[in-house]
C-alpha cells in the first residue's frame, strides 16, 4: 500500500463524493416534501437544481481523469441522510420540523464543504487546474447554501419552532 499516492487518494475522494452527490439528489424531494415553509421548500429546490449542476461537474472532473464516473460507498452521507430522514419522521407535524430539516440539511452541507475544500485543495496541488477550478464553483454554492439555510433559521424557522 506504500505506492499509493495523492493522485490516488484523489480519485478516491472524488469517488466518494461522486456518491454522495447521488444519495442527496434522491434526499433533497424527500426534505422538500416534508418542508412546511414554502421559503424552507424554495431553497431546498433551488439546491436540488444546483446539485444536478455539481454531479455534472463532477462528472467532467472524472473526464478531465480520463476515468469513468463511480461512486465509492460513502458511509457517512448515508448517515447523515438517516439522521435527517429520522428527524423528518419523529417531528412530522410538529411546529419544529422545519428546524430540524434545516439542521439536517445543514450537516449535509457541512460535509460536502469540507470535501469540496479537500477536493479543491488536493487538485491545486496536484495541478489539476481546470478540475479545481469547477471543484471551487461547486464549493462556493455549498458554502451559499449553508448560509441561505442559517439565514432562513435565524430569520423565520426558529423563531416559529419556539413559539409553539
Amino acid at each position: 500500500m506504500a505506492d499509493k499516492t495523492l493522485h490516488d487518494l484523489f480519485l478516491h475522494q472524488l469517488k466518494d463524493t461522486y456518491f454522495a452527490e447521488n444519495q442527496i439528489l434522491k434526499a433533497l424531494p424527500k426534505m422538500m416534501e416534508a418542508a412546511v415553509s414554502t421559503d424552507l421548500k424554495s431553497a431546498l429546490g433551488v439546491h436540488l437544481d444546483e446539485t444536478k449542476g455539481q454531479v455534472a461537474r463532477l462528472d467532467e472532473v472524472f473526464g478531465l481523469l480520463n476515468t469513468k464516473p463511480e461512486g465509492v460507498e460513502c458511509q457517512a452521507i448515508l448517515g447523515i441522510i438517516a439522521e435527517g430522514q429520522e428527524v423528518m419522521e419523529e417531528f412530522a407535524g410538529s411546529e419544529a420540523l422545519d428546524a430540524g430539516i434545516i439542521a439536517a440539511a445543514q450537516a449535509v452541507e457541512h460535509y460536502e464543504i469540507t470535501r469540496y475544500g479537500t477536493l479543491y485543495a488536493w487538485a491545486g496541488q496536484l495541478g489539476l487546474d481546470e478540475a479545481a477550478d469547477l471543484l471551487k464553483e461547486t464549493l462556493i454554492e455549498e458554502e451559499n447554501t449553508d448560509d441561505i439555510l442559517s439565514d432562513l433559521a435565524e430569520s423565520s424557522v426558529n423563531a416559529q419552532a419556539s413559539d409553539a
